[in-house]
């Protein structure tokens, strides 16, 4: 016979203030089963825990249930309560009184009558609950990071000085990310490479560290704790033990002259190349669509120069395979295309350039050495505009969210531009300055009131040219007159987007993403780095615009949580998870098909013979999520949910009638 403890909880004002939790406890009382009801102000804090406890062993309960907030935030605790009191965890249940009833509803006594509901519904429910044991899975303590950002860079660090090994892959030559592209960071202004190079060695030169560049994850199987992760790595037609770095190849390159995408376009490389001087591995790579030896099979310099005889043109894509325990993703982003605000020229006149373009602009390692020059005819600007929110925060044209660093960076900029153009101008075009971090809106203060930049808050309405000006027109909303400057130079603040192919690579790790296609956490504030597969991380702005602390902040968090989950020999997982019934599965694939995580697969059934009997279908409890999509799909009902299973179900349907 079931005997069920029941604890209202008023969580403070937030259930009380609506629903008469005393009224409620009482009625719980008289429900079927329950032996015990009472109410507390705070349930989850130690002494309502306490209470349940003593509960427990005081009434030998059999079945626990907690009228509360969201199971999401606190069903943890209260099972751990159960489980110290020698209660199987999973007998305990939680009714959401907060979310459910009383943060939806005003009239007191609905609410109350509601809330009374719903306890009787998991009343019912609980007393079909069976005893669940956590499922032991076994963890290979190896890491793979996918970005070679920095927020990737810190991910793998912090994972292989915690002892794990870690393979990190970076499509590009080298890894760095947006971050090497930078002249200074804010709020301190010092120079990106001076802080980013060391770490990006110590990458290259660390134990336990693999890195793979210039290569893409191509194929993800398993489920946490034994991930296997296939790897293309494309070629590079350079050995990368025979080369030295001399860079020989390059000086050498007939082809001399295609846009530099490090330098975002504005100078210019060869076709076999190193994409900047610090480089991580400092080791060329040759650009097959531009090379005249792969275009039309002669020339061949490179090879000739090179005394190391590193040049290798019959060399092919490979593949490896590793085996891992966890993933963190840190794609990072890439700028907002500018070219659908035609009013404002970007693409059709050349001193009109990107905010990323001007960083380029401003560093030493640049196409201009450092100095600001107008990349139409190399002339020292007068005069420059800044145009802010630019893709960002316009669901017309561009982007509903804000890109959140752009404020500071344009501040920045206006603060390089002064320090290298003295007798220099800097106007600045904004709707709201948001500058929402450490020392930020004094930063911001200090581009104003003493590198006397010009800030008007309005919109730009059009830019044109005029006699080799760019005539910027907008309007000056405080003033509520109309502004026209005549700049040498505009710079255009771009939005931050994730990378184009984005939902390929969360398709092929089965996590979700959001409709501006950034990566989804599982809870924006209890798990941010944490995704609703198991086994997999995030990091960095691949889940959101973010800058350099914040990305360098997550790495190292998401980096903790695969130390943690690298911290016994086996894992862990709730044991919420399908089950099939082979005796009525019809193999229809239906759930194969359907479920988001890949956890069913076919089951051959065969006799001691070995001959086949039949097919069926087959849930690894390893990779099942408790998601309960195939439980709804089955034609046949052979597949339920542990926990949630058809009886429980009709249970609690049935107390919801009477």
């Amino acid at each position: 016979m079931s005997r069920i403890g029941v604890f209202i909880c008023h969580c403070g004002e937030n259930i009380g203030r609506t629903v008469d939790c005393v009224k409620v406890a009482e009625s719980a009382g008289q429900f079927n089963g329950v032996v015990h009801a009472v109410e507390y102000k705070y349930m989850c804090s130690d002494p309502g825990q306490l209470m349940i406890k003593e509960a427990i062993k005081a009434h030998k309960l059999t079945g626990v249930v907690v009228g509360a907030c969201s199971p999401r935030m606190h069903e943890p605790t209260f099972r751990r309560a159960c489980a110290e009191a020698g209660l199987n965890p999973f007998l305990c249940e939680m009714a959401n009184l907060r979310e459910h009833v009383s943060w939806v509803h005003e009239d007191r006594e609905k609410a109350t009558a509601k809330a009374i509901d719903h306890v009787r519904i998991i009343v019912e429910k609980v007393k079909r609950n069976q005893k669940l044991f956590p499922i032991k899975v076994p963890v290979t303590r190896r890491a793979l990071v996918i970005g070679g950002g920095i927020a990737g860079i810190q991910t793998a660090l912090d994972i292989a000085n915690g002892g794990a090994e870690v393979v990190l892959v970076e499509r590009s030559p080298s890894i760095g990310g947006h971050m090497a592209q930078l002249s200074e960071t804010f709020p301190t202004l010092d120079c990106s490479q001076c802080i980013l190079t060391p770490r990006m060695v110590d990458v290259a030169v660390h134990p336990r560290i693999t890195l793979h560049t210039y290569s893409e994850v191509e194929e993800v199987k398993g489920y946490i704790g034994n991930f296997e992760i296939k790897i293309k790595k494309k070629a590079r037609s350079v050995d990368m033990k025979a080369c030295t770095g001399c860079g020989s190849c390059y000086q050498k390159c007939p082809v001399k002259k295609i846009p530099s995408e490090f330098d975002a376009q504005l100078g210019v490389r060869t076709a076999i190349y190193v994409p900047f001087p610090q480089a991580v591995p400092n080791r060329p790579v040759i650009d097959r669509t531009k090379c005249i030896q792969f275009l039309k099979g002669k020339c061949g310099s490179c090879k000739k120069v090179c005394p190391k005889n590193a040049i290798n043109y019959e060399e092919q894509d490979s593949y490896v395979t590793e085996k891992v325990g966890a993933i963190v993703v840190a794609t990072g982003y890439e700028p907002f295309d500018c070219t659908p605000y035609k009013e404002f020229g970007y693409g059709k006149h050349k001193d009109i350039i990107t905010s990323l373009q001007f960083e380029r602009l401003a560093s030493a390692s640049g196409p201009t050495s450092g100095a600001i020059k107008r990349p139409s005819d190399g002339k020292e600007p007068q005069k420059i505009v800044f145009l802010q929110c630019i893709g960002s925060r316009d669901p017309q044209k561009g982007l509903e969210y804000c890109s959140k660093i752009c404020c500071m960076y344009t501040a920045k900029h206006t603060m390089l531009y002064k320090h290298k153009v003295h007798h220099g101008t800097a106007y600045v075009f904004y709707m709201d300055t948001r500058c929402g971090g450490k020392r930020y809106e004094e930063f911001l203060r200090r581009a104003i009131e003493e590198d006397d930049a010009k800030y008007i808050r309005g919109r730009v309405s059009r830019i044109y040219e005029k006699k080799g000006k760019l005539y910027v027109m907008g309007g000056d909303t405080l003033t509520g007159k109309q502004v026209v400057i005549d700049a040498d130079m505009v710079v255009l603040a771009a939005a931050m987007v994730p990378q184009k192919d984005i939902e390929s690579l969360a398709q092929k790790l089965s996590i979700g993403y959001d409709k501006d296609r950034f990566l989804l956490e599982a809870h924006p504030k209890l798990r941010p780095v944490e995704t609703n597969t198991a086994g997999i991380m995030l990091a960095g702005s691949c889940m959101g615009p973010m800058d350099i602390p914040e990305a360098v902040a997550q790495g190292s968090a998401s980096a903790a949580k695969v130390l943690g989950l690298f911290s016994g020999p086996e894992l862990e997982r709730e044991p919420v998870v399908a089950r099939v019934n082979e005796l009525t599965c019809a193999h229809c694939r239906y759930c194969i098909n359907a479920c988001p995580y890949k956890a069913i697969t076919d089951k051959e059934i065969r006799d001691k013979a070995g001959k086949l009997l039949k097919t069926v279908a087959e849930v690894n409890p390893s990779v099942c999520q408790g998601c309960g999509v195939c439980n709804a799909l089955c034609p046949s009902k052979s597949v339920e949910l542990d926990g949630f299973t058809d009886q429980q179900m009709y249970a609690a349907i049935a107390a919801m009638e009477g």
